[in-house]
């Protein structure tokens, strides 16, 4: 079932209530991404890599996972194939939205085929993202 935001959920604040987790190994750009989703209302964790996630997944059962793709060590690539081996309870199926400053078919191909819903390119509008937000877990 899609989470279902906060009733207090307004078009100033569309995204009420969902927790989401962002992953990106910069730092301005994970700032950036909680400032934006804060702003539109969603409870925001961030972490810098790949291990930081698969720690963080089973105990905070994000509603959605936005992940950077070029990360050192492990890539958004990876680490969606390892959040997609977890099993249901800690977190493994966990809607997904890919970020990459490497816009072209094939990476947006090997997004979707690796278990992400959206592939995004950077820079990313608010609009856009938490429209694609609204999108991947049926929000209407």
């Amino acid at each position: 079932t899609p989470p279902t935001p906060d009733t207090r959920s307004t078009p100033e604040s569309p995204l009420t209530g969902l927790r989401v987790l962002v992953v990106d190994d910069e730092t301005d750009m994970r700032d950036y991404l909680a400032f934006v989703l804060e702003q539109a209302g969603a409870n925001v964790t961030i972490a810098d890599s790949a291990a930081t996630v698969i720690a963080l997944l089973p105990d905070l059962r994000p509603d959605l996972l936005i992940s950077d793709i070029g990360m050192p060590q492990v890539d958004g690539y990876e680490l969606l194939q390892q959040v997609r081996q977890l099993s249901d309870q800690r977190g493994g199926q966990t809607p997904a939205i890919a970020l990459t400053a490497y816009v072209g078919e094939i990476n947006q191909q090997q997004a979707i085929a690796v278990g992400f819903q959206r592939h995004l390119s950077k820079p990313i509008e608010p609009d856009a993202l938490i429209a694609a937000i609204r999108e991947v877990l049926g929000i209407d």
